[in-house]
């Protein structure tokens, strides 16, 4: 899609800061602290065990729910209307009750672009993400690989500056989890910030540039992914890097 391909020339939403972000729920905090600056470029996954915040941080981010303390900042020139250039894929993405097209003209429509503009953006996103036989299908029988790989296209063809994942394989066979994972790369090459959760090791590896690793709500550990696996700083990640269960 040659859309994707302008971000670097276009304004942009980026760098995102974190500026002591922390959510609290029934006295507790869930997220506590964390501050963090996420530039245009690299892939950053937000990696940590069970129960680390991963997804409550990136709803927090993705501004669905508001901090009880702290600030998530979009420093850009276009900071000040970031949810148009953003999108997010949920680990369980909800198909509407349309075909693949209607499914993608659906956001599009809520976008605001017109019919004819539409039309040739649903037919490149298809041809894009490998579904263009699937155009007429129901998007409600499709496999739960398809189903995923039509939640990124969707959001792909809002052509988001940023585009936030939410353990986008969970579930899903290998031979579905490598089209996916090649979808996301291809989603980054075009020039879309990505940033996602992952409990996957394996898939860290795979697609992190720079690791933001959580632990009880709380950020213990920053850097680029090669740093990270090859000698963690902290003894959180090192255990859970070397599966121990932590606590």
């Amino acid at each position: 899609m040659t859309a994707l391909s302008e971000h670097s020339a276009t304004p942009s939403i980026l760098p995102l800061r974190l500026e002591n972000l922390t959510y609290a729920h029934r006295g507790g905090p869930l997220i506590e602290g964390i501050s963090a600056v996420m530039a245009a470029g690299p892939r950053t996954v937000i990696l940590g065990p069970n129960g680390a915040g991963k997804s409550l941080l990136l709803r927090l981010c993705h501004g669905l729910i508001q901090p009880t303390a702290g600030f998530v900042r979009w420093c850009g020139s276009q900071g000040g209307t970031p949810r148009l250039h953003q999108a997010m894929v949920f680990q369980r993405p909800v198909m509407l009750r349309r075909t693949v097209a209607g499914n993608v003209a659906f956001a599009l429509k809520l976008r605001g672009l017109g019919g004819g503009q539409r039309r040739r953006r649903i037919e490149e996103t298809l041809a894009s993400t490998g579904l263009s036989a699937l155009a007429h299908h129901s998007a409600r029988v499709l496999s739960g690989g398809e189903q995923q790989r039509l939640a990124l296209a969707r959001a792909w063809a809002l052509d988001p500056e940023v585009l936030f994942l939410d353990e986008p394989t969970a579930s899903l066979d290998p031979a579905a989890t490598r089209a996916v994972e090649e979808l996301i790369e291809r989603i980054h090459r075009g020039g879309t910030k990505i940033i996602m959760t992952t409990h996957d090791l394996g898939q860290a590896h795979r697609l992190a540039d720079e690791i933001l690793f959580l632990y009880h709500g709380r950020l213990i550990e920053t850097g680029p992914s090669q740093q990270f696996f090859a000698g963690p700083a902290t003894p959180e990640a090192r255990a859970f890097l070397k599966g121990d269960l932590t606590w």
